[in-house]
């Protein structure tokens, strides 16, 4: 073909000269285009062709073996911690020591894994189903708390996806309707290679003419000198020089639209729609300002892919599912049915519904995540075909502490220094502390937090805090002062509060006072605070009833109702011409929510009813059935050490929260922890008076008594205060 001919004469080329015998066309595939004839320089097998091949993985690495033709080997995600030479694990001392036995005297002796899989930490079942989803290419959604790993899961099923011949998708100008583009896929790297041969062919073509334009340009030049009509000849070159112009710009129009180019790409694609407009998701269409006179832009050139495009052989990854709009949800369920996805106008700064391309491939493993909430907001039609041609799965919260995590925690460390690249190594004590926080978090006993991004953010601002002071290695002392640094917006104010309250503080922490408790609470989300609550019983005007103040919330209001069936059940006190007033001191503009102050207010009103003083050294936490039972509450850690602050001596904390405690250790020799399963116990604890107070307990045994004989185990909801 010559180079000088009409770009719209002769046959269309067949997609076999254009690509190679790789690609994966029909003989009766369309052609792209008309009037090019591209020579595709010949696959050479090299790596950089864009094709995936073979690549060992060094011995020795914690993601060990080899990917070979039938992908990485996926069973070994997340494998055990392995660590440097002449680091051990010492076995005698495994189940005590806080590195799971470890010897190491830094996080820098600790090697991290390469591969992302094997940087996975917890997570058992969501881990199984990852790997079962990516042998099988089944679809995802993970419902769980924020900072437990979901989007780290799925781009670690990016990873473990079967291998695939990976595609680049072009899109063609369509001669016989322009606002229809035509998209053709080739194997991955040789969309570059095609659009070079475009290209090279339209800059022959371009010398060409410009060469054939001067020719005829000066032609008709001379030919106005000799006929003395000089300014009719520049007109007239003037028109030449134009109509070259013009027509050249459709030579460059031929040249197709490369809008998914995985030539550098040796894993499946993982693109994260999180919060996507539906342009952004699904594809757009540029606005054109020229869309006449020959001066506008080819559609096929405006043609914008959508991430579920970019994503074709691999992972879409929708955090907060639920943000979407439900048009974009109802088009996402049709790309995952159909595995394409034509590419069209989505707003009203795109050319709308005027230009339509054929089909885009889009044969992606969806791996949609969320909070509980973001079940509730998803379209259910999505949700079905999710769940039907996939998995769903809940992300745990807590691990059990076992020797094996505790190790993989210091990995952990380890794998946020190296990851982050400016911060110095964890020493052992350190690394002990972040553990020892980690335990914290769990907010259970022989649990380890899984929501590790928080975690993350201590280890980022700990390392800080040692980097600002040019320190080679970052210490116990830094992790302390990081866990100050770190709290959050809430908990800052909360902190503020309560250090503003202490200007009027009004805990008593020794002597006995007649209907006066100090009751614990939780205030942001560790911070403890001491609440005093008052009771104090009056002669009533009519009916007699309880009257508590304090922006009661409705938790705290049913607890109230609860104590009062206590003390209907048990006082020998005539009550139905009394009004017994309940009042929580320095409650603040929050109020009081959740039902863990319902001993305190049962003490409090049977003291004031009795007239028998309750001893000040003492605070309690703890929710109340109406059979006299302590129930388990949450936040004890935090109460506890509220309390050890305030100087008091003593605190009382329900029996199924024993397994809750783990408070710091400057803590511990300060205060006398004292569990108890039943209202009788507390007062025995609480009330001063012996004589008159052995009276009541006995009477409250003998009344309650059965209750006494059932064990209350760790098996009740801990309220959020």
């Amino acid at each position: 073909m010559s180079n000088d001919s009409d770009p719209n004469d002769g046959p269309p080329p067949t997609v076999e000269e254009t690509v190679d015998e790789r690609e994966p066309e029909s003989d009766d595939t369309p052609a792209p285009d008309e009037g090019f004839d591209p020579v595709i320089p010949e696959d050479d097998g090299s790596p950089d062709d864009g094709g995936l091949h073979d690549a060992t993985i060094e011995e020795g690495d914690a993601g060990e073996g080899t990917i070979d033709d039938e992908g990485p080997d996926i069973d070994r995600l997340g494998s055990d911690v392995e660590v440097d030479l002449g680091a051990e694990i010492d076995e005698e001392i495994t189940e005590d020591d806080l590195l799971g036995g470890l010897k190491v005297d830094s996080t820098s002796e600790i090697e991290v894994p390469d591969r992302l899989v094997d940087q996975v930490i917890g997570q058992d079942d969501a881990r199984d189903i990852v790997k079962k989803a990516a042998k099988q290419r089944r679809h995802v959604m993970m419902i769980g708390s924020p900072g437990t790993g979901k989007s780290m899961l799925a781009k670690a099923m990016s990873q473990l996806l079967p291998k695939e011949d990976l595609q680049d998708i072009l899109v063609y100008h369509n001669p016989d309707d322009g606002n229809e583009p035509k998209v053709r896929t080739v194997p991955a790297g040789k969309g570059d290679q095609i659009i070079e041969a475009y290209k090279d062919e339209a800059r022959k073509r371009n010398q060409m003419r410009s060469f054939l334009m001067l020719i005829i340009m000066a032609v008709v030049l001379v030919y106005a000198v000799v006929t003395r009509s000089l300014l009719l000849g520049i007109l007239a070159a003037g028109v030449v020089y134009l109509a070259f112009r013009y027509s050249g710009r459709s030579t460059d129009s031929m040249i197709p639209n490369l809008i998914v180019n995985n030539a550098e790409q040796q894993t499946a694609p993982f693109e994260d729609a999180t919060g996507a407009h539906a342009g952004a998701l699904l594809g757009d269409v540029r606005h054109d300002p020229f869309q006449s006179g020959g001066m506008e832009t080819p559609s096929h050139d405006r043609v914008e892919p959508g991430a579920i495009h970019k994503a074709n052989k691999g992972v879409l990854f929708v955090d907060e599912i639920n943000t979407l709009d439900i048009r974009s949800q109802q088009k996402l369920m049709t790309a995952i049915q159909e595995g394409e996805f034509g590419i069209t106008g989505q707003s009203e700064r795109s050319s709308g519904a005027m230009v339509q391309t054929e089909p885009v491939p889009c044969d992606f493993v969806m791996v949609a995540a969320g909070n509980l909430d973001a079940m509730e907001n998803m379209h259910p039609a999505l949700r079905s075909r999710i769940k039907g041609y996939g998995y769903e799965v809940y992300m745990d919260d807590t691990i059990e502490d076992t020797p094996e995590m505790r190790r993989k925690y210091a990995r952990f460390i380890a794998q946020e220094v190296e990851n982050d690249g400016r911060l110095p190594h964890f020493t052992r004590d350190a690394a002990e502390e972040v553990i020892l926080e980690a335990k914290r978090r769990s907010g259970r006993k022989g649990h380890l937090t899984l929501e590790l991004r928080n975690l993350g953010g201590l280890v980022r601002v700990a390392g800080d805090i040692a980097r600002g002071e040019d320190r080679d290695e970052t210490t116990r002392d830094d992790v302390i002062q990081a866990k100050r640094r770190s709290r959050g917006i809430e908990q800052q104010l909360a902190d503020n509060y309560i250090e503003r309250r202490k200007d009027y503080e009004m805990t008593v922490s020794e002597g006995d006072v007649i209907g006066r408790v100090n009751g614990l609470a939780v205030m942001g989300e560790d911070s403890g605070i001491v609440l005093p609550v008052m009771a104090e019983v009056a002669p009533s005007q009519g009916p007699g009833k309880v009257i508590a103040t304090g922006k009661l919330q409705e938790m705290a209001e049913e607890a109230v109702q609860n104590v009062s069936a206590i003390i209907k059940k048990f006082s020998d006190e005539d009550i139905s011409e009394k009004d017994i007033h309940i009042q929580f001191v320095q409650a603040g503009q929050q109020g009081v929510d959740g039902d863990s102050a319902s001993i305190t207010v049962a003490t409090a009103v049977i003291s004031a009813l009795e007239d028998m003083p309750v001893a000040q050294d003492l605070a309690m936490t703890g929710s109340l059935s109406v059979r006299g039972d302590v129930l388990p509450v949450g936040g004890v850690t935090h109460k506890i050490e509220a309390a050890a602050k305030a100087g008091l001596d003593r605190v009382i904390i329900p029996k199924a929260n024993e397994q809750d405690v783990m408070i710091e250790d400057e803590y511990k020799d300060q205060i006398e922890i004292i569990p108890v399963s039943h209202i009788s116990e507390v007062l025995d604890v609480a009330l001063a008076g012996e004589p008159d107070k052995d009276s009541l307990v006995d009477r409250l045994k003998s009344i309650t008594g059965s209750a006494l004989e059932r064990d209350i185990g760790p098996g009740g909801s801990p309220s959020p205060q």
